[in-house]
């Protein structure tokens, strides 16, 4: 299996080289990675030199395939922490995104952030050599049958948790059965978000007896407790006074921002006082954003900048700070919605009890997206013109908005536990009791 994987994997590169070589060189993110990727890490030797002296201290590694998964993955890694501390714990991450939120969220709590290697058998060998590690956790996806494969050989057990199975992801698996059901079931425990889920794996060809149903760790995120004075901090650092409403667009992608724009044009001859705050979900972006923004002839700035006029528009340009934003949101758009790019998480302002808006493909958030909207803690849009509407009965009904911004909160609360359990399991498989 790990053979005919790297022929197809060695075929494939040599097919697409012509077109990635120009991607990387031009690439400032893909130039920050490849290097990384290919085994080229070096690992601080401080920091590994005692992971191979006995199995008892070899570390756990932990993956993360880019930003989202990597914030599914804060609250696991400080409970892990605490649970079995004799282990040192590694995390990768596959994006340069990933890879500033890890460092942002997990520096502390990490012995070693590094970048995933690319599925090659050679580049795979190397890296493992050097991390030598006593379990593999990877968290929800970017499975890849060599690295898995090649952890078998070596028993060394991987769990795959948070586990779900986008509609896509579910048809392609299936599709390629002869290769994904023996590497999916090498993972020793594979702990799912849901029932629902759970059957999916099992339809691909996946034991029974492996699938673990924890829940959906997002729902564990720790709220930032923000205070007053946190609140005028935050102001501040966007240029927006305390008299302003701030409606908030977060992790917004290409297509989305002229809406979002538009919309806001037409509300703010009503609301005056409205402020729109928009975080690209990739803040290099920004520049282009603000280009946008003025196009539109309203007054914008970057957060970094410094401005002695008040802006209508303000642009986040910095990682790792949209989660306090929701704190002074009076509204809160759910980027990746409009456009098929399958949404980003809600529960970012569900945390802060705030009215959630989010577009037609919630996908990646299918469980989420259905439970919020059961509950009235959210409104689907599809276009400007359900934007305005919207945002208009947020600012003329204050009960009502307070209102769905609880039912919000509701659903995040109501739905904690799964790190609790996903940890259990990593407990157990940790002591030999299982696999």
């Amino acid at each position: 299996m790990i053979l005919l994987c790297n022929t197809i994997m060695l075929f494939v590169l040599i097919l697409v080289f012509p077109v990635v070589l120009p991607l990387i060189l031009t690439s400032k993110k893909r130039r920050k990675t490849v290097l990384h990727r290919l085994g080229f890490t070096r690992f601080s030797q401080q920091k590994i030199k005692n992971t191979n002296l006995s199995p008892e201290h070899q570390p756990v590694w932990i993956h993360a395939l880019s930003v989202g998964e990597t914030f599914a993955s804060v609250e696991l890694v400080k409970t892990l922490r605490k649970s079995i501390p004799h282990r040192k714990i590694f995390f990768s991450v596959s994006t340069a995104t990933g890879f500033d939120e890890a460092r942002h969220r997990l520096a502390d709590e990490t012995e070693y952030i590094f970048f995933y290697p690319y599925d090659i058998l050679f580049v795979v060998k190397k890296v493992l050599r050097k991390v030598s590690p006593s379990l593999f956790i990877l968290v929800e996806s970017d499975i890849w049958p060599t690295f898995l494969l090649e952890l078998k050989k070596m028993n060394v057990p991987a769990v795959l948790v948070n586990a779900r199975l986008s509609s896509s992801s579910f048809a392609g698996y299936k599709r390629l059965s002869w290769i994904m059901k023996p590497v999916l079931n090498s993972f020793c425990r594979i702990c799912v978000q849901s029932d629902e889920q759970g059957k999916r794996f099992v339809q691909i060809g996946v034991k029974a007896e492996k699938i673990c149903i924890t829940g959906n760790m997002k729902f564990d995120q720790k709220v930032n407790q923000v205070s007053v004075k946190n609140v005028e901090s935050i102001r501040k650092s966007l240029a927006i006074p305390e008299n302003k409403k701030i409606f908030l667009a977060g992790s917004t992608h290409p297509g989305e921002e002229s809406i979002l724009l538009e919309s806001f044009v037409r509300l703010h001859s009503t609301f005056s006082d409205l402020v729109l705050v928009i975080a690209p979900r990739n803040p290099d972006r920004a520049d282009e954003v603000c280009r946008m923004a003025s196009d539109f002839r309203l007054v914008v700035k970057k957060m970094s900048q410094e401005k002695s006029v008040l802006p209508n528009v303000v642009v986040i340009d910095t990682m790792g700070v949209l989660g306090n934003l929701y704190a002074v949101a009076h509204a809160a758009f759910v980027g990746g919605s409009l456009v098929p790019f399958g949404g980003h998480n809600p529960l970012e302002p569900a945390a802060f009890a705030k009215p959630i808006i989010f577009g037609p493909d919630m996908s990646d958030f299918p469980e989420i997206s259905r439970m919020l909207l059961h509950a009235n803690g959210a409104i689907e849009v599809r276009n400007t013109e359900n934007i305005i509407q919207t945002v208009q009965e947020f600012l003329t009904d204050p009960k009502k908005t307070r209102e769905i911004g609880k039912n919000a909160f509701e659903v995040f609360e109501a739905n904690q536990g799964a790190v609790e359990k996903t940890v259990a399991v990593i407990k157990q498989i940790d002591k030999g009791q299982i696999c």
